[in-house]
């Protein structure tokens, strides 16, 4: 069982390309293998999307996207996350990074492709869970092997389907039996020789779905699942579970100081992630299965104004992302666990309609490239000199000002019944 930091607050925390159809058997000899760089702390991990507007209609360019690989590269982030393979951002973020690649010869950057899977009429009013939207799954899926043959330097790993499982995810889930479908189908390609026999398969949802929770998630479907894949990316959110399930966010001691009670709980925090990690291990071992488990999804909102803001769990600040962004990079890095952080920059589309709606503000940059606290400490030793994002260059939220940042920090509620005010 990996075990989890003591965490002590420290003041200074801180061009659509052609789709060629090839066979391959192997990735490129001088290219390292996703074996090579998941659990490997010299590749961190992050979830990616450049989108800078309200629609993804907008699609950043390849310019806009090398300008956000410089950015991330500086942070010696190597692996980046995809979600699906539909929209126009993919083939400019593989045309961007082989752009870079051809620039300096030592640049790095691999992706996690994710196609994404829908159940038959998703997103309207009576989803069908019981059934796939077969065309639109193998479209992404069949896309997903097509820029897999065409890029095997960079892409490492193929994910079926975001959150596709879990039963909250009331718009488009279906049942396990569909990933395993497309999953099965990827490692026959393997076999075939029609994918690289070293690119990993998973799919990558939340901590429940792989048997982390309720028994109402235990099923052949997920046990052979849970074979079939090469290791299990799994989502953990103690941020949204301030809210939800609080029970380890309340304060236990309203005699603390403010900093104190934000010390604990985001400490109970980093340990919430720690053990639903840990009870999908023991799901996993409890079948005779042993194989990785990353992260591939954790992160922590700075902005709402809705559940986990001054109304809610008042979970949603810079300060409190830090503590977490750091615990996070601390405790995967310390147990050779790949941490896909979500996310590296704010996405504003996510909800359109409402500009302080949490989703909209989980990047560690914001959309006009500030950097938030938890990488104040970076911009200060300046490896992000000389970068820019939409023209600007990458300074500090709040002008740097800690006391300014700090007035927008409350700490956790201290009844539990607050959180539902």
């Amino acid at each position: 069982m990996s075990q989890f930091p003591t965490f002590r607050l420290i003041a200074t925390l801180m061009t659509s390309a052609s789709i060629l159809m090839t066979s391959c058997s192997n990735s490129p000899e001088d290219s390292p293998t996703a074996q090579d760089i998941l659990g490997n702390p010299n590749y961190q991990a992050i979830s990616y999307g450049g989108y800078r507007t309200t629609s993804r209609d907008t699609v950043p360019s390849v310019d806009q996207i090398k300008d956000d690989m410089r950015i991330l590269s500086a942070m010696d982030v190597k692996i980046l996350r995809t979600y699906n393979t539909e929209l126009a951002e993919l083939p400019n973020l593989l045309q961007a990074i082989t752009e870079l690649k051809q620039e300096d010869s030592s640049f790095e950057m691999y992706l996690m492709v994710g196609a994404w899977i829908n159940c038959k009429d998703a997103f309207t009013d009576n989803p069908d869970h019981t059934q796939e939207d077969e065309a639109y799954n193998e479209s992404e899926v069949q896309r997903a092997v097509q820029y897999a043959q065409q890029y095997p330097e960079i892409i490492k790993i193929i994910a079926v389907g975001n959150e596709a499982m879990v039963h909250w995810a009331s718009s488009y889930f279906v049942p396990p039996s569909v990933i395993l479908k497309w999953v099965i189908y990827l490692q026959d390609l393997k076999t075939k020789g029609d994918l690289p026999s070293d690119l990993w398969i998973t799919s990558s949802d939340d901590f429940a779905s792989w048997g982390g929770a309720s028994n109402n998630y235990h099923t052949e479907d997920l046990n052979r699942l849970i074979g079939a894949v090469d290791f299990i990316s799994m989502h953990t959110y103690a941020f949204h579970n301030s809210h939800y399930n609080p029970d380890y966010w309340y304060n236990r001691d309203p005699s603390l100081s403010e900093i104190e009670q934000i010390d604990a709980a985001m400490q109970r925090a980093g340990e919430f992630a720690a053990g639903q990690y840990n009870d999908v291990k023991q799901y996993m071992l409890s079948l005779g299965i042993d194989k990785p488990i990353h992260i591939g999804e954790t992160g922590w909102a700075t902005v709402s104004n809705g559940y986990y803001g001054a109304e809610g769990s008042q979970a949603a600040d810079e300060y409190k992302q830090a503590i977490y962004y750091n615990l996070m990079r601390q405790w995967t890095s310390q147990n050779n666990i790949s941490c896909f952080f979500f996310e590296a920059f704010d996405e504003i589309w996510k909800d359109a309609t409402n500009s302080q709606g949490s989703e909209n503000h989980f990047g560690l940059f914001t959309v006009d490239g500030k950097a938030k606290y938890a990488l104040w400490n970076s911009v200060d030793k300046g490896i992000f000199s000389g970068l820019t994002r939409n023209g600007n260059t990458i300074t500090k939220t709040f002008n740097g000002s800690k006391e300014n940042l700090l007035a927008f920090v409350l700490p956790p509620v201290t009844r539990k019944t607050d959180i539902n005010k």
